[in-house]
């Protein structure tokens, strides 16, 4: 039997829920004290905050809308530039952490004390919360250029 090849296209918005759902998951099994929606426009939002919310509770964890994403050496600044993430938690110490580490950020820049060290600690430490094993930290830390995640669907 001979099987042909089916072109469908993905929508954005189900491709954003999917991914949602599945890192959803991973935080409620504890695989990751945090995950990360993909960045999504103000207007993508709006659509999928509804679902976002009923996939939150089927899992019993907590969300985050975060307008502002934590820009580090773990994406481009440009990935994530006026659009917003939803962070998903199970526990209220892993959104505080990443609020302190957001405002670590902020007060080094404003003092002239965020060089490569600074960045770099402050790097590890954001991915830590997403809990990426330290080889692959490291892996993504000695990389000579930043390396956005891939997304099947554009913009």
């Amino acid at each position: 039997m001979r099987k042909t090849k089916v072109s469908k296209k993905i929508d954005r918005i189900s491709f954003q829920l999917g991914m949602i759902n599945c890192f959803a998951e991973m935080v409620e099994c504890g695989v990751k004290k945090l995950a990360l929606s993909p960045p999504v426009t103000p207007e993508d939002y709006t659509v999928i905050k509804d679902a976002s919310d009923d996939i939150v509770k089927g899992f019993g964890i907590k969300s985050y809308l975060e307008k502002s994403l934590l820009v580090t050496d773990l994406q481009s600044p440009e990935f994530t530039k006026g659009k917003w993430t939803i962070l998903y938690y199970e526990d209220d110490e892993v959104l505080e952490a990443y609020l302190a580490l957001k405002e670590k950020k902020h007060h080094l820049e404003q003092s002239g004390g965020y060089d490569k060290t600074a960045r770099q600690e402050i790097s590890r430490a954001f991915m830590r919360l997403l809990s990426y094993p330290e080889d692959k930290i490291e892996e993504k830390l000695s990389k000579k250029s930043l390396q956005d995640p891939y997304m099947l669907v554009k913009e």
